[in-house]
């Protein structure tokens, strides 16, 4: 009896065990079913915002079930679509790292569009007295207020509707690559020569002068001349360039030029015949000219007459950057058939801040 009662229960466990095994292979069926797809996570579970912003982009809908919960990435009133916010993390992060004024200046996020900054230009006087000297009235400071020109910056990349349905492509990385080149290509020109129109004010839009600081407008930039007609074969003016800038603001400086102007700097050497320009000597490291970082900005002037090559100053303290808007896209699939655009936008503003953290030279005509 006690040896049927144990074939029962071995049979038994058999039979479970059997059903167990049946169960486990028909799950992993399905997951090798979901890998093998087109555009499949093998990491990480892909998070429902993400999948929706997928879903949109190849239909359009912008309401998406996952499965587990209903999620809606529409923008109520606006007729756009959130992008995703860790996607539009990385388009900032990208721009940044292209855009080499960004990477300098000083950038706010901002709630409202005449967001301003007051900006204290000193002024203030002192005195000595003794002990039963009656003091007398000093000067106050004087402050003055900086308002940001503000504008729209826009990309608008495409691609077919049939890539977009088989969706086999890195999305994250086509837009960040796409709309990263775009804006920082548009602020680059912004930052240093916009009009102010529509756009941000750059820090060469103006008139600059060669009035010290101490006298001269607030807003408008020194010069330092280059003392050659059209050309820059002085090493000596860089240094005038140098000292022009109180030392508050060299402790941060940076020289601010484009790449040809930087092969001409390159070459000039010292009265000991040593090159002026370091290379950087670690990895990631700047280079270095006459102790300072430099950083090439393809926007900037070339060498020639009356033209203005190389900045240098505290462009943290001398130039403001305002984001008023996060990254937003509309999707339109009527206007470019086969293709669809994603119309992606922010708005942006800059302005000179303080008018003594930045120098300028001057190429003489």
């Amino acid at each position: 009896m006690e040896i049927d009662e144990l074939h029962d229960s071995v049979k038994t466990f058999q039979e479970k065990a059997l059903d167990g095994l049946a169960g486990l292979k028909s799950r992993l069926e399905d997951v090798e079913v979901k890998l093998d797809k087109p555009g499949a996570n093998h990491g990480e579970r892909e998070n429902p915002e993400k999948k929706a912003f997928k879903n949109w982009l190849a239909t359009g809908e912008e309401s998406y079930t996952d499965g587990e919960k209903a999620i809606n990435i529409a923008i109520p009133g606006d007729g756009g679509v959130a992008v995703p916010e860790q996607i539009g993390q990385s388009v900032n992060a990208q721009v940044k790292q292209i855009s080499p004024i960004r990477q300098i200046a000083r950038v706010v996020q901002v709630s409202t569009s005449d967001y301003k900054e007051v900006v204290d230009v000193h002024g203030t006087t002192s005195g000595w007295v003794g002990e039963t000297t009656v003091p007398t009235e000093t000067d106050t400071p004087t402050l003055e207020e900086v308002a940001p020109t503000m504008g729209e910056l826009y990309a608008e990349p495409r691609a077919t509707q049939w890539s977009l349905e088989d969706i086999f492509f890195d999305v994250e990385a086509w837009l960040n690559n796409s709309v990263s080149i775009e804006f920082a290509k548009q602020e680059g020109v912004a930052f240093i020569s916009g009009n102010g129109t529509n756009r941000p004010t750059g820090f060469l839009n103006g008139t600059p002068v060669l009035t010290a600081d101490d006298s001269r407008a607030f807003g408008t930039l020194q010069y330092i001349a280059s003392g050659a007609a059209a050309a820059l074969d002085n090493p000596d003016v860089l240094l005038n360039l140098v000292y022009a800038l109180k030392s508050e603001y060299r402790q941060n400086a940076t020289w601010v030029m484009n790449s040809a102007t930087a092969n001409t700097i390159r070459q000039l050497k010292d009265a000991d015949g040593n090159y002026l320009w370091i290379r950087g000597l670690e990895g990631g490291q700047p280079d270095r000219l006459l102790g300072y970082p430099v950083v090439e900005a393809a926007d900037m002037p070339a060498i020639g007459a009356d033209a203005y090559p190389i900045a240098f100053g505290d462009f943290n303290r001398g130039y403001l950057i305002v984001d008023r808007t996060p990254i937003t896209m509309i999707r339109d699939p009527f206007t470019a058939k086969p293709y669809v655009k994603f119309y992606t936008r922010k708005r942006v503003g800059g302005k000179i801040l303080d008018s003594n953290a930045i120098k300028l030279l001057k190429i003489e005509a």
